[in-house]
């Protein structure tokens, strides 16, 4: 439970300031008329909390238990790239005005947060353990 507590406010802390300063304004500037005035809570909500459930339970569990913290940056990385690059190939194909710029972007960003997040949550619990 510590893991996962640790994981996700490190995880949510991060992704505030990316998506406040590059997602936003990179969204707006392609789809920004189908863009809400205010944040739906409850869903991003669900979405974020079962990630972070996700990724502790795959990849930052197994990792601590095994002393692996690159590997739970590794294992993280691919499961961002997966699950932001599942949303973001899907938008693509299916939605006018996505560009290849946002694909691009959240794709690789997906891949860094999950990836660090997973590792820096396994390290703060290598660390308070020792």
């Amino acid at each position: 439970m510590i893991l996962y507590a640790v994981t996700v406010v490190l995880f949510l802390l991060i992704d505030a300031v990316m998506l406040t300063f590059v997602m936003k304004p990179l969204f707006t500037r392609h789809i920004g008329d189908q863009m809400r005035d205010s944040l739906m809570l409850a869903p991003a909500s669900l979405f974020y909390l079962a990630y972070v459930a996700g990724l502790v339970f795959l990849v930052s569990a197994p990792a601590l238990r095994d002393a692996a913290p690159e590997r739970a940056a590794l294992h993280g990385a691919m499961i961002g790239a997966m699950a932001y690059g599942t949303y973001e190939f899907t938008s693509m194909s299916i939605m006018r005005n996505w560009s290849w710029s946002m694909v691009a972007t959240d794709t690789l960003w997906g891949a860094v947060l999950t990836g660090f997040s997973a590792w820096a949550g396994v390290m703060v619990l290598m660390r308070f353990q020792s």
